[in-house]
């Protein structure tokens, strides 16, 4: 992921936001641990602790970083099933794609909404308690008149990306 932004940072494109290496050197560290205290950061990145602190603002502020998250164990939760469900909306409702979208992401079970471009227009990660659970979500949140078609492909594991 980090070779991607690199990429990103050093393309110079209008309405982009141009990071030099200190910025690039916060973003790997706060990638590989998001929790670092600032004068570890510092540190690690050879500037004072203002400085840091005041590169992580602006990187805040820019949109750049959007957010700090937890990596949850969802089997631990009891959350054993996951799946992806990809939804194909029927040509008369692509108006509403994402009104439709932002209606599925509000519904419980549900981890992460994308719209996608391709032959599926949505694609929906949900995690359950049991196979019967899944069932039940996709024919009673996803049986909608705007929605054409769904394919469910189960989740088996996630490779985490070594940082």
């Amino acid at each position: 992921m980090i070779n991607a932004i690199e990429r990103a940072a050093a393309a110079a494109r209008p309405n982009h936001i141009r990071l030099d290496d200190v910025d690039m050197a916060i973003l790997r560290e706060l990638i590989h641990n998001a929790r670092i205290p600032n004068n570890s950061l510092a540190e690690k990145v050879g500037v004072a602790p203002s400085t840091a602190l005041a590169r992580m603002r602006a990187l805040r502020e820019s949109g750049v970083i959007k957010g700090f998250h937890a990596d949850v164990d969802l089997e631990k939760l009891g959350l054993e099933i996951s799946a992806m469900v990809s939804i194909l909306i029927h040509s008369r409702a692509r108006n509403r794609m994402t009104e439709i979208a932002e209606r599925i992401a509000a519904l419980d079970s549900v981890q992460r909404v994308f719209l996608m471009s391709g032959d599926r227009d949505l694609l929906v990660h949900i995690s359950c308690e049991t196979p019967a659970r899944l069932r039940d979500f996709v024919s009673t949140h996803l049986n909608d008149p705007a929605i054409a078609n769904t394919q469910t492909n189960l989740i088996f594991s996630e490779l985490q990306h070594s940082h």
